[in-house]
């Protein structure tokens, strides 16, 4: 009856007119099945206040339900045991051990309602009326085993879409989960690939800038505007991909393959020279297969220039029919480069990248060492034909 310390006032408002629809009907329709039940003993107005207790009792009935199945069967079995007719009274009954049934436990609602069964039972044997007698205990069972079952069904499925609701709530709690953590990762290996790359690139272009400073300065300025650039560039890239995560914040075009000029001069200013060829005709890829082309170029240039110890590297991009490749050649020795064991046993972290990329969209990698010496990083993902 409470919530919060608070009434539950429509479910209060329902047992008020609850018992006193039973009340009404209880006054009404006695009277009626008295005429019919010849040696029951005339209505009177002790019957009309057994009859109002035992409606009224009724509002208690979602706080203390046992309460009221007691007040209920001692008001209905002295109402029997008088001599009054049997009548609306007995519907009063059933609502109270339905109500035992459909609150409690299987376990006390069966100990309450076969404790007011025995009490019921009085009448059979000792009523002032007619005693049925055995023959009567059938017919009076029925009134307690009927809503007794009821009350435990309804019980039972209440409890079972309860269950269901919290297993949906549960299993929506965990998608959104899965999702989220899902955004973390995509967002994660963006930050990876941009940061990566640009402190590679600043890494390389510092060293040497520290290699000429003593003797020739001026080149080594050259290197410093270089790392100023680069900087630069990486921050406006991880701008643009954090502003693309933010809600509400108008997302600027992500990177694509058209931005691998722009890569390959800033990779020049690292010591790395980048021969970029394409096949085929370019023409506009979905923006998540562009953005996955690109990363793939990135993570495999920026491990040439962290790792393959040479200065220049090839790049090839095949726009087919239905798919575009991209590929990543150098002739570097590879040494501590990830994924210059098997495939399946790399543990870098980039190449590890890469791969659950083109996965993601259905596409294949392939990374290994090239029987001629050097690394290859290729990568092929599957787009609409061109029309």
């Amino acid at each position: 009856m409470r919530r919060g310390g608070q009434w539950r006032w429509p479910e209060v408002a329902a047992d008020a007119v609850l018992a006193l629809v039973l009340l009404g009907f209880g006054l009404l329709a006695t009277d009626l099945a008295g005429d019919n039940q010849p040696g029951s003993r005339p209505v009177d107005a002790a019957c009309r206040v057994l009859i109002a207790v035992a409606a009224l009792a009724l509002l208690l009935r979602r706080r203390a339900p046992v309460a009221a199945l007691a007040v209920v069967t001692v008001v209905t079995s002295t109402y029997l045991l008088i001599g009054y007719p049997y009548g609306p009274i007995l519907v009063t009954f059933l609502v109270a051990v339905y109500t035992v049934a459909v609150r409690l436990p299987v376990r006390p609602a069966a100990l309450a309602s076969g404790g007011a069964f025995v009490l019921l039972l009085a009448h059979v044997f000792f009523g002032r009326g007619p005693a049925p007698g055995w023959t009567g205990v059938l017919p009076a069972s029925a009134w307690v085993v009927v809503p007794f079952a009821v009350g435990v069904v309804v019980r039972v499925s209440r409890e079972a879409a309860a269950r269901t609701r919290a297993e949906e709530a549960r299993s929506r709690v965990e998608q959104a989960r899965r999702q989220a953590d899902e955004e973390r990762l995509r967002i994660a290996q963006e930050v990876h690939d941009v940061v990566g790359h640009g402190l590679a690139a600043i890494s390389m272009q510092a060293e040497i800038a520290l290699h000429l400073l003593p003797k020739r300065p001026e080149q080594a300025e050259v290197a410093l505007t270089a790392i100023s650039r680069t900087s630069r560039e990486a921050l406006d890239e991880l701008r643009v991909t954090l502003g693309a995560v933010r809600r509400g914040a108008e997302r600027e075009p992500v990177p694509g393959l058209a931005r691998l000029s722009a890569l390959r001069d800033r990779l020049a200013g690292a010591g790395l020279t980048v021969e970029v060829r394409v096949v085929g005709a370019p023409r506009e890829l979905p923006a998540a297969v562009d953005l996955a082309a690109y990363r793939v170029v990135q993570e495999a240039l920026t491990n040439v220039l962290r790792h393959a110890g040479v200065a220049s590297a090839e790049v090839t991009v095949d726009y087919r029919a239905d798919e575009v490749t991209v590929e990543v050649t150098d002739r570097g020795m590879g040494t501590g480069r990830a994924g210059t064991a098997p495939v399946d046993d790399e543990g870098g972290h980039g190449l590890a990248g890469m791969r659950e990329r083109v996965a993601a969209l259905g596409g294949r990698l392939t990374t290994g060492p090239r029987a001629g010496g050097g690394f290859r990083v290729y990568a092929g993902l599957p787009v609409e034909p061109a029309t």
